[in-house]
């Protein structure tokens, strides 16, 4: 029985509610909780296009799935994690997402197979008109606030490139992002295409004694071995209260990866010397200096996380390995390298990255007008400036999402709130010309500068910097300093946004 039995998903639309939340899943589930608890009086629904709850945990369904960060940190700060694992798999973390929409009675505000296909501002009813496919057909509802929480990649479709002689191939070939449910692998040898929290995911997942996996690198790229477990959060839950317990070793997890993301930046080579030394101490220090060695700084991109080590452990049991190569083209019995070398596959797994998209691939307009959001500017990491009575939820790249995700959903209550205590119906960030443009990501992973141009800016400073501090970040998103730059938007004015 899936959730979709258990709850009226497929009720009818409300013809109008104070906030639609778009996306069911880590975030939405969040933000709603938040609603309920901070803004009791606001009524809410959540629009999910797809026909369950989860997001990228129910779509993603590739061997090992499983967080890269630790889930006293991932998960709610509302709802204790009571999992043994630290890094959670995939179906866990689902499971953990149901359980708190069923909890919290979220789940009956959830509408499955609603896809929002345009939001359009009215300047004169001072709300939203949102356009809405469901069953093959298209409807519409209202709203006074959109809170967008469907994440910022591209569900529909992944990253991937063709690759010359792509047809020839003679074996089966699979993008993680719409993995088959029946592929069957064992016994065969495997290449994966890539080296990002995919690909070290996957490849020691498939391998075993029967299955060889060989993970295809461009680039090398930082992985860091860490515990399954967490010894010390453990011990909290043994001896402390459960939520006191989930919350010291939250805010335990916080410190400690902000003070390892802030080592990184301050004293890269050390950072250097301490990642290679625990992949020395397993490979060797040939292994190393030819696969893990990246010619770019700790953190500057994403850095991935091994539990226990699995991925090198994979290899010195000879179960998989890497080359560092670049690829010439396919042909029938797998992958010829520039080197000439040929890595025989019976299945070529492509984990080339993901495609990146603003707002879940939604259009704002306002008045009928498109609006070009790349030139505008993110206030307090959630709202944009132009886009009036509208948010979007996004989380950390260099920590925990939902750290990031629960302080947007917290700072849109309190926006919330202050509106209706100054009798505010429509506000807009106001953003400064003079201000310096940034890209939203700082990022120098591929899949971000691929898209990152498509997403409104950042600035140098508060209220228009993400700090990539979630201590900072607190501080400033959650101060009630609105009226400087959040402005009232005039009810004459159309064009007032």
């Amino acid at each position: 029985m899936t959730i979709r039995d258990t709850v009226p998903g497929t009720a009818p639309l409300p013809a109008h509610v104070d906030v639609l939340v778009v996306g069911a899943g880590l975030s939405g589930v969040g933000a709603a909780y938040r609603l309920q608890t901070e803004c009791p009086d606001r009524s809410y629904v959540i629009l999910e296009a797809r026909d369950a709850l989860g997001g990228t945990w129910d779509l993603f369904r590739y061997p090992g799935i499983r967080s890269d960060s630790d889930m006293f940190t991932l998960g709610y700060p509302f709802k204790p994690w009571r999992d043994a694992k630290a890094i959670a798999d995939g179906a866990s973390i689902l499971s953990y997402i149901r359980e708190t929409a069923e909890e919290f009675g979220i789940d009956k505000r959830i509408r499955y197979g609603a896809k929002v296909l345009s939001i359009d501002w009215s300047g004169r009813n001072r709300f939203w008109n949102i356009t809405i496919e469901r069953g093959g057909q298209t409807t519409s509802m209202t709203a006074a606030f959109v809170y967008a929480c469907a994440g910022y990649y591209n569900y529909d479709a992944g990253h991937a490139p063709e690759f010359l002689g792509q047809k020839n191939f003679r074996g089966q070939i699979v993008h993680p992002q719409f993995w088959p449910d029946d592929l069957d692998y064992e016994g065969k040898n495997v290449v994966v295409i890539g080296s990002g929290a995919t690909a070290v995911t996957l490849v020691p997942a498939m391998a075993s004694q029967t299955t060889h996996v060989t993970m295809l690198q461009r680039t090398p790229t930082w992985i860091s071995a860490v515990p399954s477990r967490d010894k010390k959060a453990d011990w909290l839950r043994e001896h402390l209260p459960e939520r006191l317990a989930h919350r010291v070793a939250r805010a335990k997890n916080v410190a400690f990866n902000i003070g390892f993301h802030q080592y990184c930046e301050r004293f890269p080579k050390r950072a250097r010397t301490l990642l290679q030394s625990q992949t020395t101490r397993i490979l060797g220090p040939d292994a190393v200096k030819e696969h893990f060695t990246p010619t770019y700084r700790p953190w500057e991109q994403r850095l991935c996380a091994a539990p226990g080590a699995d991925i090198f452990k994979a290899m010195k049991a000879g179960h998989a390995d890497v080359v560092t190569d670049t690829i010439d083209e396919f042909v029938p019995e797998g992958v010829r390298l520039t080197s000439g070398r040929v890595l025989a596959a019976g299945i070529i797994v492509s984990a080339t990255g993901l495609q990146l998209c603003t707002f879940g691939g939604i259009q704002p307009q306002i008045d009928g007008q498109a609006v070009d959001f790349a030139d505008e500017f993110v206030w307090k990491g959630a709202m944009v400036s132009g886009l009036p009575n509208f948010a979007f939820c996004i989380g950390y790249t260099r920590l925990s999402w939902t750290l990031r995700a629960d302080l947007s959903s917290r700072l849109v209550c309190k926006v919330l709130n202050w509106m209706k205590a100054k009798h505010l119906d429509a506000v807009v960030p106001v953003a400064d010309d003079s201000m310096e443009a940034l890209p939203l990501f700082e990022l120098s992973s591929g899949y971000v500068q691929r898209s990152v141009g498509a997403f409104p800016k950042q600035s140098t400073s508060t209220p228009w910097k993400m700090e990539q501090n979630y201590v900072l970040d607190a501080v400033a998103t959650l101060r009630n300093d609105f009226t400087r730059t959040l402005k009232p938007v005039a009810r004459t004015d159309r064009n007032a946004a």
